[in-house]
């Protein structure tokens, strides 16, 4: 199966890549702005077309969720024009598409772990993009999953993980949010889920949406102290409010979902957020 990623440089992109030698039964094609425009409806036609491309993994996203809130064009044509292009394309010649969307979409005022049912409300800018970008798929592709994570890390590129790693290392002290809740999502495992489950996608499914994040539940404070204590870094991490942190988004306070839907339709497994963590940490 030819199988294009977009987004290819992003923390997603760079799992999947790095398990491109476990996959043989995918031939990859790894593109990223400079190779695929897909702002460009007819780029991505071209491209597909030319590369009998047969399934597609969207990774590209503006991610940045502050600097989202001064930028809403910028978001609105990644997050969701260029979603509705991919869409439409895929749409059109049955082709087989893989959308990553967030928590983001949801409010997060919720006491229990969103469902895929669950009504989106999203509180930034960022998240309103996303949503819109999964609307365009469901209105546009005819065979399409939405995959909404977490919290996501990696050993690749800039995240959180990374961030409080370099920083124990030279700190004695770090001020975390301990009043946020959610499930860290370690990249490689979604990557691989997404690989796993792309056989199974039945023929003539519509779109669906699925959470996917790892086992568990923490607040970014605690998963801070697991990231120093797996290191066993001699630095102190001190729990703050969100009130105490400003930024310029608003941040879900509750973002835990329920993925018994993905684990029952797809017979998949998903570790634990402290098991993934202490594997992403012995690669950085």
């Amino acid at each position: 199966m030819n199988v294009l990623v977009t987004g290819s440089n992003g923390q997603l992109g760079s799992e999947l890549k790095a398990l491109e030698s476990d996959y043989p039964q995918y031939k990859f094609f790894f593109t990223d702005i400079e190779d695929l425009d897909i702002t460009k409806e007819e780029d991505i036609s071209k491209y597909l077309k030319s590369n009998k491309i047969e399934a597609v993994i969207n990774c590209a996203a503006f991610t940045n969720v502050d600097k989202a809130e001064s930028d809403k064009p910028q978001a609105m044509l990644i997050n969701a024009t260029a979603v509705k292009y991919l869409a439409q394309v895929c749409g059109k010649a049955n082709i087989l598409l893989i959308h990553i969307s967030t928590d983001y979409v949801f409010e997060g005022k919720s006491f229990k772990p969103y469902t895929e049912n669950d009504t989106a409300s999203p509180k930034s800018i960022y998240g309103k993009t996303k949503l819109d970008g999964e609307i365009e798929v469901i209105f546009n592709a005819k065979r399409a999953l939405i995959f909404r994570t977490s919290w996501l890390y990696s050993s690749y590129g800039k995240n959180f993980v990374k961030t409080i790693a370099e920083k124990a290392k030279t700190s004695k002290e770090l001020k975390v949010i301990y009043d946020q809740i959610g499930t860290p999502t370690y990249a490689g495992d979604l990557a691989k889920a997404i690989l796993d489950i792309i056989p199974k996608v039945p023929s003539k499914i519509r779109t669906e949406i699925y959470n996917y994040s790892n086992e568990g539940v923490t607040s970014w404070y605690d998963f801070a102290k697991a990231i120093v204590k797996i290191q066993n870094l001699d630095c102190k991490v001190e729990p703050i409010l969100t009130k105490d942190f400003t930024t310029e988004a608003q941040r879900p306070h509750y973002a835990v979902l329920n993925k018994s839907r993905v684990k029952k339709d797809f017979g998949i497994t998903i570790p634990h957020w402290w098991d993934s963590l202490e594997v992403c940490l012995s690669k950085i």
